[in-house]
């Protein structure tokens, strides 16, 4: 099994799981497309899925790039904690936004170190 394969799609699973989640709340609070603003709980379940539309953008290249270096288990390791923090912070966003810092750092931090890994995996490779 490719995990890395695995990650991207669970990955892309999450998104389509939190826009499913935003046009429930559009129902559910009276927002009606194309309106990002209205109901505050609406508010929220947009800006997660916003949020980590904005970070799929850097997590997806980061996560193929780094695998093409360093072992797929552990690059898929990393992109599974991207995925958990994801989840915490979708639950802890919609509950009380303020206490978001933790599911925040479990999604930045895997960007950020699989972006360190592929540039440190391209800069050794090109070295020799």
């Amino acid at each position: 099994m490719n995990h890395i394969d695995l990650v991207a799609l669970l990955a892309v699973v999450q998104l389509v799981f939190f826009a499913i989640l935003v046009g429930r709340a559009r129902g559910r609070y009276g927002v009606k497309a194309p309106a990002v603003s209205g109901h505050e709980m609406f508010e929220r379940a947009y800006r997660v899925q916003m949020n980590t539309l904005e970070l799929m953008v850097m997590f997806l290249p980061a996560l193929y790039i780094a695998a093409k270096y360093w072992p797929a288990q552990y690059i898929a390791g990393i992109g599974a904690v991207y995925l958990i923090g994801r989840l915490i912070y979708w639950r802890s966003y919609t509950a009380a936004p303020a206490r978001r810092g933790l599911g925040f750092a479990l999604s930045m931090i895997p960007v950020l170190a699989l972006l360190i890994a592929g540039l440190v995996g391209i800069i050794r490779n090109a070295a020799g």
